[in-house]
């Protein structure tokens, strides 16, 4: 009898002591589930906040694109051994525009790496004009001018734009069939200056 009341006493403080256990991990569980119950309320202003800085970043980015320029469909290495002084040559032809004073570039180089470019992804060329207004100049004229083509590859010249709004501009222009359709009148304005493209 003695030894069956022993084995009770000794499975009753086990079970105690399971019990203790549990109500501690119980307790964390409480305290992590208020912990993140805190979290999650203040996740719908945080998105908020996410969405505003994205629209600035992107705001921002576009403005340090203004003074850039995209060339797509030129072969490559047909550049020479500079860039700058082939697209001095190239741009007046493409765009029919005297410059005046000369073009000057802060920067032109290959986007991405050479030997990679096929007829439906062309490499493109990223030309940093010194001065936006020549930046601006240079896309309305090669726009007005229609198409040109160099060594039978039609060259086209656009705005460089930051990725969301690229994706956006082509969400866009997938719609403008159905614009006209409707005999809705639209424009894009580049953006960050509010300025006709």
């Amino acid at each position: 009898m003695d030894t069956r009341i022993s084995d009770l006493t000794i499975a009753s403080s086990s079970i105690r002591a399971d019990i203790a256990r549990f109500r501690e991990i119980v307790h964390n569980l409480d305290q992590r589930l208020t912990s993140m119950e805190e979290h999650v309320a203040v996740l719908p202003g945080q998105e908020a906040e996410l969405r505003s800085l994205r629209k600035k970043v992107t705001d921002l980015e576009d403005r340090s694109r203004r003074d850039n320029i995209r060339l797509f469909g030129i072969p490559e290495h047909k550049e020479g051994s500079d860039i700058k002084p082939f697209l001095k040559t190239l741009l007046p032809e493409l765009t029919g525009l005297e410059y005046s004073p000369p073009l000057e570039f802060q920067r032109a180089h290959w986007i991405g790496p050479l030997h990679r470019a096929t007829p439906d992804k062309p490499q493109s060329i990223i030309a940093c004009f010194l001065r936006h207004e020549k930046a601006r100049q240079t896309i309305l004229a090669a726009k007005s001018q229609g198409s040109y083509s160099l060594e039978g590859i039609e060259i086209r010249v656009v705005a460089d734009f930051s990725r969301p709004t690229n994706e956006k501009r082509k969400a866009f222009l997938a719609l403008r069939p159905q614009l006209r359709n409707f005999e809705i009148k639209y424009v894009l304005f580049e953006p960050a200056s509010h300025q006709r493209y």
